[in-house]
C-alpha cells in the first residue's frame, strides 16, 4: 500500500477551477474543471469546497493537504487574497486558506500559479533535465537556478534559487507583469506580452480591428507561412512581443543568473519567437558610441540541437596554481540557456504544488 501524502491541486483561474489529486508527483484522478463564474463570495467559496469535496470522492480518500495556486494580489503564507480584477467577488481579503482549513482539517497552501510553474520546472522538468545533459556530456558545469515567465491571458513569473522557491518577503517574489514596456513607455510589459496584445499588434498592422483578428495560434501558424493570412502583420505582432520579452528575461537573467523556462499558451508559439529572443538577448546597447553587451552571460537556445550542443559541451583548461605543482580547472565562458516546459504548464503547476507542500509538511 502506498502511504506517501496525497495532496489536492487547484489551478484557480478567472473562468475556471481545475481540481487534481497527486501523490508521488503524478495525478492519480482525472482533472476537472468547474466554472469560477458567481455573483457572491460565498457562491465562490462553495464551488472551491465542493470541488475538494469531489477530489475526496474520486480519490476515495482525504487529503494529506490542499495547495494550490490562486491569482494575486495576496499575502500567500498566511492564505489571505485581496482584490482580484479576474475574480471580482473577492475583495478587502479574504482568508482562503483559514475557510478551506475550517472545512476539511489539514494544511492549506496557497501560492502563485507563475510561482508553482517555475518550482514543478525546477524540480522536475527543464532544470534537472539540462543538468542531465551536461553530466552526460562529461561537463562539471551545473545549474542551479531557474527564472520562468508563462505567456497567456497575462504574464506571469517566478523564481528558484537553488532548489528554493522565492516569494519574496511581500509575496512578490517575481512578479514581472507590472514591468516596464522598453516599446511603449506609460505601458506595463504585459501590454505586449500576453494573448490580446499579439492579437492588437496583428490587426492593427493588417488594418482591421480586434475582433477580426485571428486567434494566436492562428497568428503563429501565419508567421509560419503555414496558414493563409498578412504574415507580415503576424511576423510583427511576435516582434513585439519578443521584444519586450527579451527585455524582461534579461533584466531577470542579470539578478538570477541561469536558466530560464517559458510556459503558457504563448509558449507553443516557440518556433516563431525564440530565434528572436535569443538573437535579441544576445544584440548589444550602443551607449554614448559604445557598444555594452546586455548581460555578461550568453544565450543559448534550449530548443536548438545545435545550440544544446555548444551550450553543454565542456570547455575551459586547467591552470596552474603559482607557486605550486597544482593545476584547476577554469571555464571562462558564461552561458545562460532559454528552453520551454517540458513538463507542459499545467503539469508543471501541478507538480510544484505537490512539492511546495510536501517540503512545507517536513
Amino acid at each position: 500500500m502506498n502511504n506517501t501524502p496525497i495532496i489536492f491541486i487547484l489551478d484557480a483561474g478567472g473562468t475556471g477551477f481545475k481540481f487534481s489529486a497527486v501523490q508521488d508527483a503524478h495525478e492519480i484522478i482525472e482533472p476537472f474543471t468547474i466554472p469560477s463564474a458567481a455573483p457572491t463570495l460565498e457562491e465562490v467559496l462553495k464551488k472551491l469546497i465542493t470541488g475538494f469535496h469531489e477530489c475526496e470522492k474520486r480519490c476515495g480518500c482525504q487529503a494529506t493537504a490542499i495547495s494550490f495556486c490562486f491569482p494575486g494580489p495576496a499575502d500567500y503564507p498566511n492564505g489571505i487574497i485581496g482584490d482580484l480584477p479576474n475574480l471580482p467577488t473577492f475583495r478587502g481579503g479574504v482568508p482562503l486558506k483559514q475557510v478551506l482549513e475550517n472545512e476539511f482539517h489539514v494544511p492549506v497552501f496557497i501560492n502563485n500559479d507563475g510561482d508553482l510553474f517555475v518550482y514543478g520546472e525546477a524540480l522536475g522538468g527543464l532544470l534537472p533535465k539540462v543538468n542531465r545533459i551536461l553530466e552526460e556530456q562529461g561537463n562539471p558545469k551545473r545549474y542551479k537556478n531557474l527564472f520562468g515567465v508563462t505567456l497567456g491571458t497575462g504574464f506571469g513569473g517566478g523564481i528558484v534559487i537553488n532548489k528554493v522557491l522565492l516569494n519574496g518577503d511581500n509575496s512578490a517574489g517575481g512578479e514581472i507583469w507590472c514591468s516596464p514596456n522598453c516599446l511603449y513607455p506609460g505601458a506595463i510589459a504585459e501590454d505586449s506580452v500576453s494573448i490580446r496584445a499579439v492579437r492588437r499588434v496583428y490587426a492593427r498592422e493588417a488594418g482591421i480591428t480586434i475582433d477580426e483578428a485571428p486567434q494566436p495560434y492562428d497568428i503563429f501558424k501565419i508567421a509560419q507561412g503555414e496558414q493563409q493570412g498578412n504574415k507580415e502583420a503576424a511576423l510583427k505582432a511576435w516582434d513585439e512581443l519578443t521584444t519586450v520579452l527579451a527585455d524582461v528575461i534579461g533584466n531577470g537573467l542579470r539578478c538570477t543568473d541561469g536558466l530560464v523556462v517559458i510556459g503558457g499558451g504563448l509558449s507553443g508559439a516557440w518556433p516563431v519567437f525564440m530565434p528572436m529572443l535569443i538573437r535579441k538577448l544576445n544584440e548589444p546597447y550602443q551607449v554614448n558610441g559604445n557598444t555594452i553587451p546586455r548581460m555578461e552571460t550568453e544565450a543559448f537556445n534550449l530548443m536548438d540541437p545545435e545550440d544544446v550542443k555548444r551550450f553543454t559541451e565542456k570547455s575551459g583548461k586547467m591552470v596552474k596554481v603559482p607557486f605550486s605543482d597544482q593545476e584547476v580547472w577554469y571555464d571562462p565562458s558564461k552561458r545562460v540557456g532559454i528552453g520551454i516546459t517540458t513538463l507542459g504548464t499545467s503539469s508543471a503547476v501541478a507538480v510544484g504544488a505537490y512539492d511546495f507542500a510536501i517540503e512545507q509538511l517536513k
